[in-house]
């Protein structure tokens, strides 16, 4: 692997940082910057179109789909600099990263040019219905059914901590159409479609715009249906493969945590205690980073990720939250809103175990297909 970037590299990354200053308002570093914010939600549909004119929204996706077919260097290199900004694109990432690819490869010809163009130019937002009040990030056992009446499916049940579904036009939806681990299918559903309820959850990190999503007796034409029915298994693995590590999450813990180096040095409380907690949290980012980077290395030669990405997931979990406690600690004004950057961080620290998959799944994931270790007898 070579650790250098290359001089087209270097200058595709400088290309982004005009396009960031140009398109980003003055005051980006003052305004409200926390995981969903109704601030940033709204400003992120203006700034992916500007975005997507600027052919930086999907630069990886193939031509035919509004991309320039750019390798995943590139499309990571774009994920970096976005994060160290704040993520201005907001929750069109997971548009961007993993929605719109797995169509491309799942789809029906009807489902992709419905929906993968509209992406491509940064006019829609989606959410992902996944967790279950009794399942969590278990996918295996959730509860939503998917009774099929010809050609049409009614679906019944609840998904809950769902990121974007108050703002979202359209639900990455799992639901049981059969018994067993083999039983989920997906659905494509326009979250204005009768049936569906969405109600606010209040947040403890104050910005978090996360929901319950109630489906009574919700109809979907099996037009919608993604894959064939008990594929979801399938389709998740590799759609999740692809998330966990193109979230550079690791990117914004950096940047916040020299920022914070910063702020203690100007204050004179860059003391030699906590230069050694700053130095164990730097770290951290480091090694989140590489291990990505090892990753995004297989892509591009095209070598399958297996269990890796959930080492990598989880990498970047224990890095946010080293950083999280090292401003919490020791630079505590910022948790106050004095620098809304640090406790967008903060926020976003809170959830990291949570978002993308839980940490607890992760590292049962590292532990039996990474470290191959026996699981213990009932």
């Amino acid at each position: 692997m070579d650790f250098n970037w290359t001089a087209q590299q270097q200058a595709f990354r400088e290309t982004i940082r005009t396009v960031l200053a140009k398109h980003l308002p003055e005051d980006w570093e003052h305004v409200a910057h926390g995981p969903a914010s109704k601030e940033q939600t709204a400003f992120a549909k203006q700034f992916c179109a500007a975005l997507a004119e600027e052919g930086l929204l999907v630069p990886h996706w193939p031509k035919a789909w509004g991309g320039r077919d750019a390798d995943p260097w590139e499309a990571f290199i774009l994920a970096e600099e976005m994060w160290m900004a704040g993520e201005p694109r907001g929750g069109q990432y997971m548009n961007v990263n993993w929605i719109g690819p797995t169509l491309m490869l799942y789809g029906t010809d009807e489902q992709k040019e419905k929906h993968i163009l509209p992406m491509a130019r940064g006019e829609t937002l989606w959410c992902q219905g996944f967790s279950e009040p009794e399942s969590g990030s278990d996918l295996a056992s959730l509860r939503t059914r998917a009774n099929k009446h010809g050609d049409v499916y009614k679906i019944n049940g609840q998904k809950i901590w769902t990121s974007y579904a108050g703002d979202a036009d359209t639900c990455f939806c799992l639901a049981r159409t059969s018994d067993g681990k083999n039983g989920i299918s997906i659905f494509l559903i326009p979250m204005d479609t009768p049936g569906i309820t969405v109600r606010d959850i209040p947040s403890i990190i104050g910005e978090g715009d996360i929901h319950e999503v109630f489906f009574d007796d919700v109809e979907v034409n099996q037009r919608w249906r993604l894959g064939e029915e008990g594929q979801a298994w399938e389709i998740v693995g590799r759609a999740l493969s692809m998330e966990r590590v193109g979230i550079p999450r690791f990117s914004l813990a950096s940047k916040t945590l020299k920022d914070a180096i910063r702020l203690l040095k100007q204050a004179n409380r860059f003391s030699a205690g906590v230069v050694e907690q700053a130095a164990k949290a730097h770290a951290a980012c480091e090694a989140a980073r590489w291990y990505s980077y090892q990753i995004i290395d297989q892509r591009a030669k095209n070598l399958t990720t297996g269990p890796e990405a959930s080492v990598g997931r989880f990498s970047t979990v224990i890095c946010e939250r080293l950083v999280s406690e090292f401003v919490v600690e020791h630079v505590p004004e910022a948790i106050s809103g004095v620098h809304p950057m640090l406790l967008a961080h903060h926020q976003r620290g809170i959830v990291a175990g949570i978002a993308s998959g839980a940490a607890e799944i992760q590292l049962n994931i590292i532990a039996t297909q990474f470290l191959e270790l026996p699981r213990e007898p009932r």
